[in-house]
């Protein structure tokens, strides 16, 4: 691609069958598109349900595909002691750093500069997916649990079959790299509808962090909810605005991109304490990353604390009990979020009655060994001890009796081992150079690939004894507001 191409991924920098109804309408069917809506954007719920809104919910979203291609590399599901398969549901909520629409059309320019805080036009910066959070949702009603994963670990990126290998960088940049290939080859076979290259590229991008997140955890992923930043503003928006709570005063001023220096700067500047924060300072709120005691870490906690704020105030307010209120945020679902195809409101409704009540744990996965600058795009990254990171999830969760080697063979039928050679020399509006082709550079220094990785579960614990408690910094409780730096 030229250098005038907006797809060019960034560097490693900032910035597409139903049950029988019941007989009676019940509180808790619109709760399931709302849940994958909702958590990304921190709107989940179980009451309000009318087949009106059933029928305009559903009618009315953006879904993809790209679930199809990785549950045929999932893990296998794990089996309780009875032989019971495991019925629970993983949910991965994806938050997209881009300044475009399902379209590809960037964010007008007043917006992103007034409300947003995001740059200006000029700055459309990638698709890195700096919120990326597993959720999961127990089919007994339990405590459901979410693990955060840190944005610049550094790790296998596994593009789908035949797709070009994508080699070892930042989780983030899965999506944008992928897209950028995808792109790349989509216009070599002839498509030249921007908004078809967009949608098509898109699903590739999609395909690709869902692939990384499932080969990275051994976590099968049933489900997935995507939003950019100004599906996050509008959601904030519709629930005029949320509470949150700083244990100090927060600054981070905007420094403006200059030709020598990228700009920086979420505009966050609040005090200390409990406070209600409008919609353009709730993003504000989760996306600063300079001038934090624990930098990215910060960052995180506060992403955790606005859902958790959020899924409160929605409980609190009624907003599942007000048609009104629903159908606003109904409305924000259709213009920002992406859902996968097969979500089955119904089915779903009935397994996340305690996202709203509170009965919900946010983690941050740790088990990062080291913080090097390799350089380049990548920069600063975190080296992950990837068996220790799954064995946090599987214990925290239950699983305990996956089977490694199966799981193991089913993932490494989601990559290739031939990288192209050569590199790709496109450039985007910002100035940041595409990543050049995965070589043996970027493959991991020990030619591990989907197939090497070892499969923890819960008895891997290097010292024998509980790992769940090696989390990065302290869990956030849901159904409170939880006070963060």
């Amino acid at each position: 691609m030229n250098a005038q191409d907006p797809n060019a991924p960034q560097s490693g920098h900032e910035g597409g069958s139903h049950r029988r109804p019941p007989r009676r309408p019940t509180p808790l069917a619109v709760a399931g598109r709302t849940a994958a809506i909702g958590v990304s954007l921190a709107v989940f719920g179980t009451c309000g349900f009318t087949w009106y809104t059933y029928h305009s919910l559903t009618t009315g979203m953006t879904t993809s595909s790209a679930l199809d291609t990785v549950k045929q590399a999932a893990p296998p599901r794990p089996t309780d002691t009875a032989g019971h398969l495991d019925t629970s549901v993983n949910v991965l909520l994806i938050g997209l750093d881009s300044r475009r629409d399902q379209d590809g059309n960037p964010v007008p320019q007043d917006i992103l500069e007034n409300e947003l805080h995001a740059g200006s036009s000029a700055d459309i910066g990638g698709y890195n997916t700096n919120t990326l959070i597993l959720m999961h949702i127990p089919a007994n009603g339990g405590k459901v649990e979410a693990f955060s994963i840190p944005r610049d670990d550094y790790v296998d990126l596994i593009n789908a079959p035949g797709q070009r290998p994508l080699g070892k960088h930042k989780i983030k940049e899965a999506y944008d790299r992928a897209k950028y290939y995808a792109g790349e080859e989509l216009s070599k076979q002839g498509i030249t509808d921007p908004v078809e290259l967009e949608h098509r590229s898109r699903e590739a991008g999609r395909q690709a962090t869902l692939l990384t997140v499932q080969n990275m955890l051994q976590v099968p992923i049933d489900h997935f909810a995507e939003v950019n930043l100004l599906g996050f503003y509008h959601v904030a928006q519709a629930l005029n605005g949320i509470d949150v709570c700083l244990k100090k005063p927060a600054h981070d001023p905007i420094v403006a991109r200059t030709a020598t220096h990228p700009g920086h700067g979420s505009g966050a500047d609040f005090p200390a304490g409990p406070q209600h924060l409008n919609a353009s300072q709730a993003l504000s709120f989760v996306r600063q990353r300079y001038n934090l005691p624990n930098g990215d870490l910060d960052r995180t906690k506060r992403q955790q604390a606005f859902l958790a704020g959020a899924t409160k105030q929605l409980k609190d307010q009624g907003v599942f009990g007000d048609l009104g209120k629903l159908q606003q945020l109904i409305d924000v679902a259709k213009k920002d979020v992406v859902i996968d195809n097969g979500w089955n409101v119904l089915d779903f409704a009935q397994q996340v009655p305690n996202l709203t009540g509170g009965n919900v744990e946010f983690h941050t996965l740790g088990a990062i060994t080291d913080q090097p600058n390799l350089g380049g795009d990548d920069g600063d990254v975190n080296i992950v001890d990837v068996p220790k990171a799954r064995a946090q999830v599987h214990q925290t969760i239950g699983y305990t009796d996956a089977s490694p080697s199966a799981a193991a063979s089913a993932s490494a039928a989601a990559t290739s081992t031939d990288a192209p050679s050569g590199s790709s020399s496109g450039s985007s509006p910002s100035g940041a150079t595409s990543p050049a082709s995965p070589s043996a550079t970027d493959a991991p220094s020990d030619g591990a690939t989907a197939t090497d990785a070892p499969s923890a579960t819960a008895t891997d614990s290097p010292s024998g004894g509980s790992i769940a408690d090696d989390f990065a910094g302290d869990s956030v409780e849901g159904g409170q507001i939880p006070c963060v730096y």
